[in-house]
């Protein structure tokens, strides 16, 4: 399956994308360490980070949550690096260790999946596995629908969909007034956040990275993501053949489950899991590794069942 070419449908055209190949290196500074490795990538005059843990064709390119990085998904990274597979966390542009330029134009999400082509393309792999959280779902999505012979399976957790708009708009328009206008404070936080040592723990190390981020990147970030489009629609959606894991709760209106639900029934081949918390993957991972693992060895198998919606 690794050696499958990408697929250009009649009339389509392969995406004009703005990386350019470079030599990867090693970031200065201690590594993420557990056989994991940092290094970066040139998009246009950018620079993004990813960290790659474990080897071989079996490739898993996982993304963050909005304004997080890969600390957040370290562990599970090493979990599935144990078990056959290349996990590559990628920091987009304006999170963790990537460049963070201070306008909204480089933060659409469309541009964020275009990305994450220019990763794949770094990598030199013709077909992976795509994954993230919340922002990463999204992001996912989207690469997917302008790259969908790259994308041989999903795995979807917290999608932002038609559900939460309303939660969201709630959340982030005050969010982003205050970031604007309340500048002084939040730098001041910002500073007491860098200067904190890494506690080890991914997820509150990915925590405290965001804290740490001057106001003016938090503010590109968030302006950004609220221009163009921030999902498939629901066509593009439906057209979406690659087989897919959607991991879901029902906690908070921003991630709800009737969005992981609804995304589950529009995807033709997709299987849904109900979560037992919004952390069960950071702090109580086995089931959910398990589930993710499976799933992986059935995609590389080729034989990933073509089932209606299930749930757990």
């Amino acid at each position: 399956m690794g050696s499958m070419k990408t697929l250009i449908l009649p009339g389509e055209r392969a995406p004009a994308r703005r990386c350019r190949r470079v030599e990867v290196t090693a970031e200065d500074g201690p590594g993420p360490g557990a056989e994991g490795t940092r290094h970066t990538l040139a998009y246009g005059r950018y620079r993004l980070s990813y960290e790659i843990y474990g080897s071989g064709d079996r490739v898993l390119v996982w993304l963050h949550g909005l304004l997080l990085d890969a600390n957040l998904s370290r562990g599970l990274a090493r979990r599935l690096a144990a078990r056959g597979n290349r996990v590559v966390l990628l920091d987009l542009l304006g999170h963790g260790r990537s460049d963070k330029p201070r306008h909204a134009g480089p933060h659409r999400m469309d541009l964020y999946a275009e990305q994450v082509l220019c990763l794949l393309d770094e990598l030199g792999v013709d077909q992976v596995v795509l994954g993230g959280v919340s922002l990463g779902t999204n992001v996912s999505l989207l690469a997917t629908v302008q790259a969908p012979g790259r994308v041989c399976g999903l795995v979807l957790e917290m999608p932002v969909l038609e559900s939460a708009a309303p939660a969201a708009a709630l959340v982030f328009a005050p969010l982003l007034l205050e970031v604007h206008y309340t500048r002084a404070v939040l730098r001041l936080v910002s500073r007491i956040a860098s200067r904190l040592p890494a506690s080890g723990l991914g997820p509150l190390d990915s925590f405290v990275s965001a804290a740490a981020s001057d106001p003016g990147e938090i503010a590109a970030v968030l302006h950004g993501v609220l221009l163009g489009p921030i999902a498939p629609t629901i066509d593009q959606r439906r057209a979406i053949t690659a087989p897919t894991l959607v991991l879901g709760h029902g906690i908070d209106l921003i991630h709800s489950f009737a969005d992981a639900r609804r995304l589950a029934r529009q995807l033709p081949d997709a299987r849904l899991i109900r979560t037992r918390t919004f952390a069960e993957l950071w702090v109580r991972p086995a089931r959910l590794t398990a589930e993710i693992s499976q799933f992986l060895d059935r995609v590389w198998a080729g034989s990933e069942p073509r089932a209606r919606l299930g749930a757990s």
